[in-house]
């Protein structure tokens, strides 16, 4: 059973990461961790735990940055939220991600120290190595190992939800989670750990349809449920501004690097990339892979394309897995 830590700034997608954790028998699901990104840290922190909360997991969550590390420092580096233009559909306003996810408000609550000290703490402790599954800005785990760089051998490997190739969305170069944090993605890319990047070229072509939607609900359970209806959400808004090559259909990204963890052939096209972090003007947050024959040293994995049957039958079976029932 692998054990992982998930880091994640909780909107849709990253709620439907959470559950896949949780449910999975591969995982040992040691504790989440929330950042700055979709929304606040206020909103992150409380939709992370909603999730938790509704699947009746135990798993602890920790409050983590609340602006990247110096980014929003600079006056002409102003934050944007990885949000697209809100649509109305049938008197009903759609977002890909709402301010609070809709599920019963959080009775939990988050440990009394923050996400990075957690880091430190726990990987100076670990006795055996742990996977970080960072789904949204890497500002936490690149404060944890500035504070203390000597942890790096208990990191099995890093598994990142960002980046894109041949695709962007925040920027006409970048992708959101790499953008709202470029200098905390290059201090991670270069931090001598194993990195896997899964970006939007893997995210997008492993899409979810109506039709896989439509299997989650016929499962009957709490988590096939609500990734159904956060998937739904997601798809409206993906037809409505950003059509994916599969009619009907949507990226549910950081649920991916779940699944990577349980089957990394959902994965295809991985190859072993030197890359680098632009931080200005038009490059700023691009994921810059050195095209060269005689390249750098490769510094991270890169997916350029993934499975989305497998994904959804992955997905699937999880979801049956959930002993909560959605009727």
């Amino acid at each position: 059973m692998r054990k992982i830590i998930l880091d994640v700034d909780t909107g849709s997608d990253d709620a439907v990461a959470i559950m896949a954790a949780i449910l999975s028998p591969d995982i040992q699901l040691e504790a989440v961790c929330s950042v700055d990104g979709n929304k606040d840290i206020d909103k992150t922190t409380e939709n992370t735990l909603r999730v938790v909360q509704l699947l009746g997991s135990d798993v602890p969550v920790y409050r983590g940055c609340r602006a990247p590390l110096v980014k929003f420092l600079c006056p002409d580096r102003l934050p944007r939220r990885g949000e697209s233009k809100p649509i109305v559909k049938d008197g009903k306003v759609i977002q890909m991600h709402a301010d609070y996810l809709d599920i019963p408000a959080a009775e939990i609550k988050e440990q009394p120290i923050s996400a990075p000290e957690f880091y430190v703490q726990y990987l100076r402790q670990a006795t055996e190595p742990v996977t970080i599954v960072a789904v949204g800005p890497l500002t936490n785990v690149a404060m944890a190992l500035m504070m203390d760089g000597t942890v790096m051998d208990k990191i099995e490997e890093i598994v990142i939800m960002g980046g894109g190739y041949n695709i962007t969305n925040v920027t006409p170069t970048a992708e959101f989670n790499i953008w709202h944090d470029p200098e905390a993605a290059q201090f991670i890319v270069h931090c001598g750990a194993k990195v896997t990047l899964v970006p939007l070229d893997a995210t997008h072509a492993a899409c979810i349809t109506l039709d896989d939607c439509e299997r989650f609900r016929k499962l009957g359970t709490v988590s096939g449920d609500f990734a159904a209806a956060l998937c739904e959400q997601r798809i409206a808004v993906h037809d409505d501004s950003q059509p994916l090559a599969v009619p009907h259909a949507a990226a549910v990204h950081d649920a991916l690097c779940i699944a990577y963890l349980i089957d990394p052939t959902v994965l295809k096209d991985v190859r072993e990339v030197h890359c680098d972090i632009g931080f200005r003007d038009f490059s700023e947050g691009q994921t810059i892979l050195d095209p060269r024959y005689y390249t750098e040293e490769k510094n991270c994995r890169f997916a350029f394309d993934g499975d989305r049957f497998k994904f959804v039958d992955i997905l699937c079976d999880l979801f049956a897995r959930d002993k909560k029932s959605g009727r």
